[in-house]
């Protein structure tokens, strides 16, 4: 019982110690040279029972590339080599940075997780420590075995920094590269070098695309534009992200509800209007469908009561008023020319309708017909062209519509 009681207070003395230790220098006296010499003379042995001991004990490592095996073993050498130089001067600041990872690639972080990185370091360590009785000389084994303890941290702590440094560089890179494709396809860029980009990015066109437009939100960094893809992610199995000046610019392929959707995705944007275009079957069509909606975002000051989003192909008016040939020619060939092509007359009933206020019976007095005639032709009109005469804002698009046709119709 004393002997346990006595070997709990040593450990917690030793625990106190070690935390009021500074970060960066060694309370503890010189190294003794002999102990020196040993760490000196055995780093290669230390170094080569390291990296076997990587290939016995972690499973994942057997299966990486040569290459990357090759650069771990260099890295736990590299680790060694660096704890023996720190020891041999407690004054020196510790190299973990300059020495251990300065030569590693980037591409390491990719292949590697930290997670397995401090794998490595742990059995790294485990390796040293056993050999700290063999190293020893003089009593200094417990200082060295401490200063291994209080290394490998400073290392775990450098593994996370080089890791965190690397995702930040990995984000902001995937973000240019994710601003130019979408600038790429919304120019309508076809060319290899543009599907490889596209493919970087992980897309895989699942089911239809389409292009959301909109004033960008007050919070355009990297924080506010994660949190805009966290949203889409939520209504669309793919989405790309660019912010243009002052435009968000969303690329939603799959949604899952495509109205609600679109609703709910209009609140990521700033004030503003919110257009979105129609839906087209791949990101490498999407030009067609980008088009349609900055016009329609062009245009849609005009329609104040506009909903938010609103679709693109309900601001023909404004659009083709603003000097869209795009809106002109779809109302020409979605209205007038079916209409026209009709052999019951419908292109006279509505222009007299449109003309004489919107009246069925005074369009009826009109062309000599039962009010009931007028409401049939009236009806067809609405299943022909999808806008119903009947209410105000369809009314006005078909009246643009039938203006434009007639234009259009000029020798």
């Amino acid at each position: 019982m004393p002997s346990d009681t006595s070997g709990s207070a040593a450990r917690k003395a030793r625990s106190t110690r070690r935390v009021t230790w500074p970060l960066r220098s060694r309370q503890q006296g010189t190294p003794h040279p002999k102990t020196l010499d040993n760490l000196t003379a055995n780093l290669g042995q230390v170094s080569t029972v390291a990296v076997q001991r990587l290939s016995t004990s972690l499973p994942w490592f057997s299966q990486l590339r040569a290459d990357e095996r090759s650069e771990l073993g260099l890295l736990a050498q590299r680790g060694i080599a660096s704890f023996v130089r720190w020891y041999e001067n407690p004054q020196e600041p510790v190299w973990v940075l300059t020495e251990i990872f300065k030569q590693a690639p980037t591409e390491l972080t990719r292949s590697i997780t930290l997670q397995n990185a401090l794998q490595v370091l742990r059995i790294v360590v485990d390796v040293v420590e056993e050999k700290v009785p063999e190293l020893a000389q003089h009593n200094d084994e417990v200082a060295l075995r401490e200063a291994v303890l209080r290394f490998s941290r400073e290392v775990a702590f450098a593994a996370a920094d080089v890791y965190a440094k690397a995702a930040e560089n990995r984000g902001s890179w995937d973000a240019r590269l994710e601003s130019l494709v979408v600038d790429g396809i919304l120019r309508g860029d076809h060319s290899d070098s543009m599907r490889s980009r596209v493919s970087a990015l992980g897309w895989t066109d699942q089911g239809d695309v389409t292009v959301m437009v909109g004033p960008a939100p007050a919070t355009t960094g990297p924080a506010g534009v994660e949190r805009i893809r966290r949203a889409a992610g939520r209504h669309a199995a793919e989405c790309l992200v660019a912010i243009q000046t002052d435009r968000l610019v969303l690329v939603l392929g799959g949604l899952r509800d495509r109205m609600r959707s679109l609703t709910k995705l209009a609140a990521v944007f700033g004030e503003g209007p919110v257009v979105h275009g129609p839906a087209v079957s791949s990101v490498f069509d999407v030009k067609e469908s980008a088009d349609r909606a900055q016009a329609g975002l062009r245009a849609a000051a005009a329609w104040p009561q506009a909903p938010r989003p609103v679709y693109s192909e309900d601001l023909w008016p404004e659009r083709a008023i603003s000097g869209d040939p795009l809106a002109l020619r779809s109302m020409v060939e979605a209205v007038w020319e079916p209409l026209s092509a009709s052999s019951t007359g419908l292109v006279d009933t509505l222009t007299t309708y449109l003309c004489v206020g919107h009246s069925l019976e005074a369009t009826a007095r009109e062309l000599f017909v039962h009010a009931n005639t007028v409401r049939y032709r009236l009806r067809r009109v609405s299943d022909i062209t999808g806008w119903d005469p009947l209410l105000p804002r369809d009314a006005f698009v078909l009246h643009c519509a039938v203006l434009a046709g007639r234009l259009n119709s000029q020798p």
